[in-house]
C-alpha cells in the first residue's frame, strides 16, 4: 500500500512539473501543492489504518493459533490416555495367559508323571506276560509229544485225519447254516424290500411307447407324390441326400415312409416335407433351404426339451452339453421304449428309492436322468453305453457319486457310492415291468432254450423248464441222487452260473423241486 502511495506521489510531481512546462502560470503549480499535500495526508491516513488493521488481524491469528493448540493438546492427552489404557489391558492379558499357562505346564508335568509310572507298570507286566507264554509254550509241546506217544501219530498226521473227518461235517453244517441266515434275513428285509419297491412303482406313472426305424408322412392326395419325386427324381434324391433318410413313394394312397435308423433325421426329414408341400416350391435349392432351417429348430427344440425335463425333475445345474443329450433321448429308443421316458422314470424311481432309505434324493434323481446318456453319441464309439455316459459326465463336471452310478449300473465298474445299487435297480425296475419293452421271438426263445440249458449241466438234474416269460426256471432233480441238502446247494449253483452267462432284464427265480414218490399196485 505504501508503494501506491509513492507512486501517486511521483506520478502527481510529474504531472505537475509536465503541466508546469507547458502552461508555465502560477495558479497552477499552486492548485498542485495544495493537491500534493491533500494526497500527502491522505496517504498517511491510509498507512495509520493499515497498521492498525495488521494489528487486529495478528491479534486474531494469535487467539487462533492458542486455540488450535489447545485443542490439539487435548486431543494429544486423550489419544496418549487411550494408549495407555490399552497398554495396561494387553498386560492384564498376558499377565493372565502366563498364569494359565503356568497351571498347564504343572498339570502336564503331573500327566506325565502318572503316564511314566503307568508306562514302567506296563513294561512290567509285559515281561511277566512273555514269561508266562514261554512257560505255555512249553507245556503245550510236552503234551504234544505225550499225545504223540499215546496215539502213534504225529502233530501232522493227526491234523490231517482230523481235517479229513471234519471237511464234510463242516461243509454240510456250513450249508444249513447258510440256508437259515438266508431264511431269517428273507423273512424281514425281503419283505420290506417288495414293500419300498412296489411304493416306488406305485407312484410313478409314464407312457409306453414303441417305436420303430419307419415314419409314416401322410399327404392330401397322390398328385403330391410327383411334385415330391420332381423330374427324373432329382427332388426326392435331393431330399435323400439332405437328410440321410430313404424316402419310399409306393401305391400306398396318400401316404410316403420315411426309412432311417436315426430318429431325428426322420424327423427333420418329416417337417421338411410338411413345410415344402404347404409351400408349393419343391426343387433342390429350396430343400437344402428348408432342410438347414428345420435342423436348426430340431436343435433348439432339442434344448428346451432338455430343460423342460430337468425343470420338471428338479434338478439344477446341469452343463449344457448334458441338457443337449437329455433333449436328444426323446429321438432315441432302446427295446422299443422311449429312453427319455425311460431315463425320467428311473429317475423318479431313483429319487423315492433313496428317499425311502434315507439317502440324497435329489442326487439319486439326477443319476437316474443321467444314466443312459451314453446311448446317443453323435459319433459311434466301441464303448459300452455305461462307461462312455460316465466319461461325459466326468467331462461336464458332474459329481463322482453321479459319475460313479451311471459308469456301474450295468456293473461294468465298481459301485464305490449307495446311489449306484439304487440306480441299477431302478433301471431294471423300469426294464422289467410288462410290456414295456418289445424283444424280438428268436431273442426271446434263445434266452430260454439257454436257461433250460444251464440246468441240465449240472449233474442229478432230471428235467427243467423256464416259466413265466423267462422270469423263472424250475428244476425236477432225481431224488436219489440230490438230496435236501444239496438241492439247496444247486439252486445257488445254477444261480451264479446264470448271472455269470446270461444278459437279462430284471431277475429270475431259481426253484429246485426234489420228491420222493412210493408206488404199489392193488391187485
Amino acid at each position: 500500500m505504501k508503494i501506491d502511495v509513492g507512486f501517486s506521489i511521483l506520478m502527481g510531481f510529474v504531472v505537475g512539473i509536465v503541466a508546469c512546462y507547458f502552461f508555465g502560470k502560477k495558479t497552477i503549480l499552486k492548485k498542485y501543492i495544495q493537491f500534493l499535500e491533500k494526497a500527502n495526508f491522505q496517504a498517511k491516513k491510509i498507512i495509520k489504518n493499515a497498521e492498525k488493521e495488521g494489528e487486529s488481524i495478528k491479534k486474531n491469528k494469535m487467539i487462533q493459533a492458542k486455540e488450535k493448540f489447545i485443542e490439539l493438546k487435548s486431543k494429544y492427552e486423550k489419544d496418549v490416555h487411550i494408549r495407555e489404557r490399552k497398554i495396561m489391558d494387553i498386560e492384564n492379558r498376558t499377565k493372565e495367559k502366563k498364569n494359565r499357562l503356568s497351571k498347564e505346564i504343572e498339570i502336564y508335568f503331573k500327566r506325565n508323571n502318572r503316564l511314566e509310572e503307568k508306562i514302567h507298570d506296563y513294561e512290567n507286566k509285559y515281561k511277566f506276560l512273555q514269561k508266562k507264554q514261554e512257560e505255555f509254550k512249553n507245556m503245550h509241546i510236552k503234551q504234544v509229544e505225550l499225545l504223540e506217544k499215546i496215539s502213534n501219530f504225529s502233530s501232522e498226521e493227526a491234523k490231517n485225519k482230523l481235517i479229513e473227518l471234519l471237511k464234510g461235517e463242516a461243509k454240510v453244517k456250513a450249508q444249513s447254516h447258510i440256508q437259515n441266515i438266508i431264511e431269517e434275513s428273507q423273512l424281514t428285509a425281503k419283505m420290506e424290500a417288495k414293500k419300498i419297491v412296489i411304493q416306488a412303482i406305485q407312484r410313478i406313472g409314464t407312457e409306453e411307447s414303441v417305436e420303430n426305424a419307419v415314419s409314416v408322412f401322410n399327404i392330401e392326395s397322390d398328385d403330391v407324390k410327383g411334385r415330391i419325386i420332381g423330374r427324373e427324381g432329382r427332388n426326392i434324391r435331393a431330399l435323400e441326400k439332405a437328410t440321410g433318410v430313404e424316402i419310399i413313394v409306393d401305391d400306398t394312397p396318400e401316404a410316403i415312409l420315411l426309412s432311417c435308423f436315426n430318429p431325428i433325421r426322420r424327423e427333420v426329414a418329416r417337417l421338411s416335407l410338411h413345410k415344402l408341400v404347404i409351400d408349393g416350391r419343391i426343387h433342390p435349392a429350396r430343400i437344402e433351404e428348408i432342410v438347414a432351417k428345420t435342423e436348426k429348430k430340431i436343435e433348439e427344440e432339442i434344448l428346451e426339451i432338455g430343460k423342460k425335463n430337468i425343470i420338471d425333475l428338479g434338478i439344477h445345474g446341469i452343463h449344457t452339453e448334458l441338457i443337449r443329450m437329455i433333449g436328444r433321448m426323446k429321438y432315441r429308443s432302446s427295446y422299443g421304449q422311449n429312453l427319455l421316458q425311460h431315463s425320467r422314470e428311473v429317475a423318479h424311481l431313483a429319487g423315492i428309492l433313496a428317499s425311502e432309505l434315507g439317502l440324497n434324493a435329489k442326487l439319486a434323481k439326477r443319476a437316474g436322468l443321467l444314466h443312459d446318456i451314453g446311448k446317443i453319441p453323435e459319433i459311434e464309439s466301441d464303448l459300452p453305453h455305461a462307461i462312455l455316459g460316465m466319461q461325459w459326465a466326468e467331462k461336464y463336471g458332474e459329481n463322482t457319486e453321479v459319475c460313479n452310478a451311471i459308469g456301474s449300473h450295468h456293473d461294468e465298474i465298481e459301485m464305490k457310492v449307495l446311489i449306484s445299487p439304487i440306480v441299477q435297480v431302478s433301471d431294471s425296475i423300469s426294464g422289467a415291468r410288462p410290456g414295456v419293452r418289445r424283444n424280438s421271438f428268436e431273442s426271446y426263445s434263445k434266452r430260454l432254450k439257454n436257461l433250460e440249458k444251464i440246468a441240465f449241466s449240472f449233474y442229478g438234474v432230471n428235467k427243467a423248464f423256464a416259466i413265466q416269460a423267462g422270469r423263472e426256471l424250475r428244476v425236477l432233480v432225481e431224488s436219489n441222487k440230490i438230496d435236501d441238502k444239496k438241492a439247496f446247494q444247486l439252486s445257488c449253483d445254477i444261480t451264479e452260473k446264470i448271472k455269470n452267462e446270461m444278459t437279462y432284464p430284471g431277475q429270475i427265480k431259481v426253484t429246485v423241486i426234489r420228491e420222493t414218490r412210493a408206488v404199489q399196485i392193488a391187485r
